[in-house]
């Protein structure tokens, strides 16, 4: 499949037949390294100095931060934790009322 430079990511994303699960498994995905990068910054860590407090290798950070890994659960909780965070499972419709 061949993409054109002027092409919008409506009529690239009807090729590659993206459903509207997997897209909302995309942006979640997305929303939660955001989330964990915010986490980082507002408590003024390094990503090494992060991977010191957690456990998690540096490199592993940044990977997951340039997007180029999907975090696991339990990696997500290892860098979350030492900064004050968590993971909370919400109803779709209290998402929705954000």
């Amino acid at each position: 499949m061949e993409n054109r430079p002027d092409e919008s990511w409506k009529s690239i994303r009807k090729k590659l037949a993206i459903s509207p699960e997997q897209e909302a498994e995309v942006q979640l995905e997305k929303d939660i390294i955001e989330a964990t990068i915010e986490a980082r910054k507002r408590n003024k860590l390094s990503q090494r100095e992060l991977s010191q407090k957690s456990g998690v290798r540096q490199p592993v950070i940044a990977r997951i931060e340039k997007y180029k890994n999907s975090p696991q659960a339990n990696t997500l909780i290892k860098l979350l934790y030492p900064m004050g965070y968590t993971i909370r499972v919400v109803p779709l419709e209290e998402i929705e009322e954000v």
